[in-house]
């Protein structure tokens, strides 16, 4: 270190020099260059999940993760593909070389996934290609808890007035939401009353089927307009 000292004390008149350059340098050059809040670091990567509601692990990686890795190797400026399962859903991560643009790399993956979604059971849900995440990935987690309402009532707030709000500040590319519980439609069926009247646990579905189905009631013409039957279930909301 002292040798530096002396070094700099010696050209003290070059020191200077350079460091007027540099700074010259720099001062010209930070209108080019790109600025961020949180600046990107880390290469692109894309993320396709898909689910697959009360399939095993095993099931999982087999019939849907191991297809969706197949497909999407060989993609161009593609460096790893890592994948996860666990039970009921599947995720494969792509990450590309630090060039590649990120939609280019969204397109080539979309393509590849078109292909790969054929070869899927029909127990998976459509493979979804996650929103493009900040290197920092989440930034702000929120919690939320009420004395008063239940956890179904906080997941209808969080659903359709906090969420929306959120997502639509700009900036914002998704918001997670964990811990919700969601209205739902239950039908118990008692094994014993379902011998008693000759019912077959098929009948009982495709009566649940027909209860919840939605559908067009058509057209009623007048001599001047035309009128559309709106079909009610008899099951509307949970």
């Amino acid at each position: 270190m002292s040798w530096l000292i002396q070094t700099s004390l010696q050209f003290r008149l070059l020191v200077m020099v350079l460091a007027i350059a540099l700074v010259i340098v720099g001062v010209r050059t930070s209108d080019s260059v790109p600025l961020d809040v949180f600046p990107e670091f880390a290469p692109p990567l894309v993320e396709i999940q898909t689910e697959a509601p009360g399939i095993a692990t095993e099931d999982v990686e087999s019939l849907i993760t191991v297809p969706i890795e197949n497909a999407v190797n060989g993609i161009p400026f593609v460096q790893t593909v890592r994948s996860k399962s666990v039970l009921g859903l599947s995720s494969v991560r792509m990450i590309f070389e630090a060039e590649t643009d990120l939609l280019t790399a969204r397109q080539l993956v979309q393509e590849r996934l078109a292909l790969a979604a054929r070869q899927l059971p029909l127990v998976a849900r459509p493979p979804v290609i996650l929103p493009p995440l900040s290197s920092l990935s989440r930034c702000l987690k929120i919690g939320l808890w009420s004395e008063t309402q239940s956890q179904m009532e906080m997941t209808v707030l969080t659903k359709w007035t906090i969420r929306p709000r959120l997502m639509s500040v700009a900036g914002v590319a998704n918001v997670a939401v964990w811990g919700e519980k969601e209205p739902q439609l239950q039908v118990v069926v008692d094994p014993d009353r379902l011998r008693a009247n000759n019912l077959t646990l098929d009948m009982i579905l495709q009566t649940v089927r027909d209860a919840t189905a939605v559908g067009a009631g058509g057209f009623v013409d007048t001599a001047n307009q035309r009128l559309a039957v709106r079909h009610v279930p008899a099951v509307y909301t949970p």
